[in-house]
């Protein structure tokens, strides 16, 4: 029997043992086949998979089937966290082939022993008085009571939220960990154990970004597989952009002076970094949102090659210290050194831009210069389409993802499985044609006058997704003292805090921005209504897309702007189904929706297909309908 009848069969197993016995889903067995097919003949797989697919059990269960060492990478905590403590574990239960996995996060998320080892006898990192931040005295007593226990030094299982400040005395990250055969401390390493606990098990689980690393590095973070599972495939572009780039900031300074004070008795030195980290800062803030050329301006060159020059100046001191110092002592300098010529390296491209990069500045109060690649087809290439089966899968996939990402060059399927909800039956899609032009001058209070309306009429119940923080707080402010519904608004508390007040407050109504597009899943009744603002297309004068329009010319609307604004608002729209008994609407209050003739029919056929009005009554009613039933 082969793989993909094996996992059919499976499938049916493992499925009938889901709490009711399970639900009939065609495309889920459809997309398992696939996923089947593409592990024997070794070819790669893109899969759009709606909602209520239940694609996680329709690619582990093949994957635990052939036998192949799989890494499945995921966006979003949410997703990472259903993989590791849900669906895994339960198919460790019911599905009859033995297998173990584990879940493998970035470096800084684990307690670093070594620097806990260099606290001081009232707790204190040595050195942290050369900046104005403070770790947190109660928080730093949790870690320490922990740590005697812990088996995994993840963050994760902290029975405390520490502030960053204090985290990041007591963690390390990937420019700063000289690895275990340096560190005193590398023996019992908490992050080299879940990297071996991760090396002896069959499926491990891990975030893209961390997976994106590993392509970057030529596989040195999670060695062989066979087969690489991308879930939330939409995102892997951005993601390995990122992973391929840096980020300068003048608190990489900072922190390198802060472990350089420790061990080196050079207050000049340490001055030095400290000032020039500051000048840097400052010399960043004028450029704050925008795109660098590739010729920097004379404050920012001079600031930067002052860095390069003190970083080397740290190295060559940190050279200097002896090999037979403490073992404290040590473990500082391999951490500067480590830190100090990444620092070095970053600068030089930054002073020299490679060709096929782009930089820009972004942040608020700590600007940060960062550098991506602008087209990550070449890495992911090299470094994943030729090496191993690749399955990417999402529930909105781009119509030019392959292209955009170098897949189109090697073999590979691409299907749509759909979804087993009744779109049609369960909502509306609302295209408020009605509305002015989102540019027009009469078109925020026209926007608050309908949010208010279609608020009311759903008895609250409403989750209203801005493109802008600015939209978001106008909306906010006038919303305030006329909805009788709990108003909760991104911001106002941690986001889990916000969802889980949503949920259970079912006539509460949240306004939130993009980072509440997806990953958002609140099914039943406290969520009837979605409420779009507009159209989500990307701003013009975003760096790294600028950087991608450049580069493709004249088709860069419908290859960069266009898919990536169906996307969103796929993403968005798909917040309000998320059951099969789930009733509601989703509202687009951009009247371009409806009268764009060049584009509208792109961006609806990526949305799920709920019938669609542009009746507002019809709408009204409908939503008075589900409050009042």
């Amino acid at each position: 029997m082969g793989l993909s009848e094996r996992a059919t069969s499976a499938l049916a197993v493992v499925a009938g043992q889901l709490p009711g016995g399970g639900e009939d889903r065609p495309g889920q067995v459809e997309m398992a086949q696939a996923v089947a097919d593409a592990i024997t003949a070794e070819t790669h797989l893109v899969t759009s998979a709606g909602t209520g697919t239940g694609k996680s059990l329709a690619y582990l269960v093949p994957a635990v089937l052939s036998g192949k060492r799989t890494v499945v990478s995921t966006a979003t905590k949410a997703l990472q966290d259903q993989l590791a403590n849900k669906d895994l574990p339960f198919l460790q239960e019911h599905l009859d082939t033995p297998f173990e996995y584990a879940v493998l996060k970035g470096r800084s998320n684990y307690v670093c022993r070594q620097r806990l080892s260099e606290l001081d006898d009232d707790g204190q990192q040595l050195g942290l008085d050369v900046t104005d931040d403070v770790v947190d005295a109660d928080d730093l007593d949790e870690i320490l009571t922990w740590v005697k226990t812990t088996k995994t030094g993840d963050r994760a299982e902290l029975p405390i939220e520490p502030s960053g400040r204090t985290w990041a005395a007591v963690s390390v990250g990937p420019t700063e960990c000289p690895g275990a055969a340096k560190c005193p401390k590398g023996g019992e390493c908490f992050a080299e154990m879940a990297r071996h606990r991760s090396a002896d098990a069959d499926i491990v689980v891990v975030n893209t970004y961390l997976y994106a690393l590993d392509l970057v590095t030529d596989g040195v973070i999670l060695g062989e597989h066979d087969v690489a599972i991308i879930d939330e495939a939409h995102q892997i572009e951005d993601i390995v952009a990122g992973a391929a780039g840096f980020e300068l900031t003048g608190a990489r300074l900072r922190n390198l002076a802060i472990t350089i004070k420790s061990i080196i008795a050079d207050d000049d030195l340490v001055a030095d970094l400290i000032d020039i980290g500051e000048q840097l800062s400052q010399d960043l803030e004028p450029h704050m949102g925008n795109r660098l050329d590739d010729d920097l301006d004379d404050d920012l060159s001079r600031s930067l090659n002052r860095a390069r020059d003190r970083a080397n100046r740290a190295l060559d001191a940190l050279r200097k210290i002896p090999k037979e110092s403490k073992a404290e002592i040590i473990g500082r300098k391999e951490r500067a050194t480590q830190a100090a010529g990444h620092l070095v390296m970053d600068i030089d491209i930054a002073l020299d831009m490679v060709e096929g990069t782009v930089a820009w500045v972004e942040g608020q109060r700590n600007p940060s210069l960062k550098v991506a690649s602008i087209d990550v087809s070449g890495v992911l290439s090299d470094s994943l389409w030729s090496t191993r089966t690749a399955i990417l899968t999402s529930a909105t996939i781009p119509a030019n993802l392959g292209g955009r990402i170098g897949l189109t060059d090697f073999p590979h399927t691409q299907i749509d499985v759909g979804s087993p909800f009744d779109f049609e039956n369960a909502g509306l899609l609302y295209c408020a044609a009605h509305m002015p032009d989102p540019r027009s001058g009469d078109y925020r209070d026209a926007l608050h006058a309908e949010i208010e309306s279609l608020i009311m009429a759903a008895g609250g119940r409403t989750l209203v997704l801005f493109t802008s923080w600015r939209a978001m707080n106008l909306a906010k402010e006038h919303m305030l003292d006329r909805i009788p519904y709990t108003l909760l608004a991104q911001g106002d508390s941690p986001k889990q805090v916000l969802m889980d007040n949503f949920s259970e407050d079912e006539e509460s109504v949240l306004f939130a921005t993009m980072s509440f597009w997806q990953g958002i899943d609140v099914p039943g009744r406290a969520l009837s209504c979605v409420i779009i603002d507009r159209l989500p297309f990307p701003r013009p004068d975003d760096p790294l897309l600028g950087a991608r329009r450049d580069l493709i010319g004249a088709a860069a609307f419908r290859e960069i702007d266009l898919p990536r604004a169906s996307m969103l608002l796929a993403q968005g729209a798909g917040r309000l189904i998320r059951s099969a008994d789930d009733r509601g609407v989703v509202a687009v209050l951009d009247s371009r929706l409806s009268t764009s003739k060049s584009y509208r029919w792109d961006l609806i056929k990526a949305l799920p297909p709920l019938r669609r009005t542009k009746s507002r009554d019809e709408t009204i009613e409908f939503l008075k309908t589900i409050r009042d039933s």
